[in-house]
């Protein structure tokens, strides 16, 4: 198999794990490739966006370039690097129109030569704690909106990651201040719109508050792309919504953190902040109907479901009963690596009276949450697999299984791994090396487990930002 992504391919498929666990994991390692492949980017942009006779289309949207005289590109996320360099190419192609601007992407995200040659600036910034870099480059986004004139494009590339790589804490609260809550947000449990609905109410700029500025700058018109990496592809919770109505409020804000036991622990400029939010009305971020979005559109141009779009067919060409349980996967790990077995054997049971189906895939996409209690390394989708894993050897598995957990950007949690694989053989030498399960996930230190075991599955950012996708294929034969 030719693996673009997967670093570590030669250790997962070591032939020292027995012919059935080296197939599955052949196939569970080629879909997911397959899968990553089918959100980068650059697919996506090409699939949304042409430029011809002076003329842009966006899905079935028509802009005259004409009408413009500049075209700024600003934005951030983990995806949005390869975004702007596919517009750029795109642009260069087919348009004459000037352009320039500034992205914020996490370091390391893009070679250094294809930064050097474009002319939107690369700014690399810190995720998921914010930092002076991120803080440097958002500002310079902001200049761009305040200097803006009536006849300018603004592009508005957005992905996920952009909370925390687009700082720009409201006016009183220090980057310390932001530093810190986001810490405290990110160890408390609490779902992605819980904490993007805490981020927006701080940010002069998330929250629709990028659209506030430019309704006040100017009458320039600004065109947001988004790829989704929030489940229900709600578009004010990916990367805090900077150009679309918050639905969020002061007043659920301060419920989350209270329901977390955070609002107590939280910096006092934050705190004080949000008291006053709950009284003036008028410091609440702009909702639907607001004027400032009369010149705004935005676009949804990629998500998961793209990627088990591409899965599916191949699946069914090899034969699997292909079942996608569930597009909204939320809550803790560990409990959904406990239900997931549960569901693994109640499809088993149907498949068996059924008779002649002999092989079954289940695929899951969402975003899981850790409550961080212990100091190890690990990340969601491997806290789940072990907790899926300590299910398996203690009420046993009598069919051969592969199950694979992938933050698809390609890195999770305080780990360098994308997600991990359990199979057959992790679960022999879980067995035969009498490993304490239990004892990795108190320290919350799935990584250091999957390390030990070899399944820990190594890509480096890839570039890509979509929800999670957990893939079970089952040979009952």
């Amino acid at each position: 198999m030719i693996c673009l992504y997967i670093k570590n391919i030669s250790e997962l498929l070591e032939n020292n794990i027995g012919k059935q666990n080296l197939e599955l994991r052949k196939k569970a390692l080629d879909l997911l490739e397959n899968s990553i492949q089918a959100v980068r980017p650059k697919i996506l942009v090409e699939k949304s966006i042409k430029i011809q006779d002076k003329r842009l289309y966006i899905n079935n949207d028509e802009y005259n370039l004409g009408d413009f005289n500049k075209l700024y590109i600003i934005g951030g996320g983990k995806a949005t690097a390869e975004m702007a360099f596919s517009i750029e190419n795109i642009i260069t192609k087919y348009s004459h129109i000037e352009y320039g601007g500034i992205i914020n992407v996490p370091k390391g995200t893009v070679e250094s030569e294809l930064a050097e040659r474009s002319k939107i600036k690369i700014n690399y910034a810190s995720h998921p704690i914010p930092d002076e870099n991120g803080l440097k480059g958002t500002k310079r986004m902001m200049k761009i909106i305040e200097n803006s004139l009536d006849n300018d494009l603004i592009l508005c590339l957005i992905s996920g990651g952009g909370s925390a790589l687009l700082p720009l804490p409201k006016e009183g609260i220090s980057l310390d201040d932001l530093q810190e809550i986001n810490s405290l947000l990110l160890a408390s449990g609490a779902s992605i719109h819980e904490v993007n609905s805490i981020r927006k109410h701080i940010s002069d700029f998330k929250g629709g508050n990028l659209v506030k500025k430019l309704d006040s700058s100017s009458k320039a018109y600004l065109i947001s792309l988004i790829i989704s990496d929030v489940v229900g592809d709600n578009l004010d919770s990916i990367a805090s919504g900077p150009t679309v109505p918050d639905s969020t409020t002061f007043k659920e804000s301060v419920e989350i953190l209270k329901k977390y036991e955070l609002y107590d622990k939280i910096p006092l400029s934050i705190k004080n902040h949000f008291e006053e939010g709950l009284i003036n009305n008028e410091l609440e971020n702009p909702k639907t109907g607001n004027v400032c979005f009369q010149n705004v559109k935005n676009y949804l141009i990629g998500g998961i479901k793209l990627a088990v779009d591409k899965i599916i067919p191949i699946l069914k060409n090899q034969g699997y009963k292909t079942i996608y349980f569930s597009n909204r996967i939320i809550g803790e790990a560990m409990e959904f690596g406990k239900s997931l077995f549960t569901l693994i054997s109640q499809k088993i049971k149907e498949a068996i009276t059924m008779g002649s189906l002999r092989n079954i895939a289940l695929i899951g996409t969402g975003e899981l949450t850790v409550t961080i209690k212990g100091k190890g390394i690990g990340g969601r989708n491997q806290e789940m697999l072990l907790a899926f894993l300590d299910c398996a050897k203690e009420r046993g598995i009598d069919y051969n299984f592969i199950v694979i957990g992938a933050n698809m950007d390609g890195k999770e949690g305080n780990s360098e791994a994308m997600g991990a694989l359990v199979d057959n053989y992790v679960l022999k030498e879980v067995v035969t090396r009498k490993i304490d399960i239990k004892n990795y996930l108190n320290l919350n230190d799935s990584n250091t487990f999957f390390k030990l075991l070899k399944s820990e599955i190594i890509t480096g950012l890839t570039g890509c930002n979509v929800n999670d996708l957990i893939l079970t294929l089952v040979n009952l034969s």
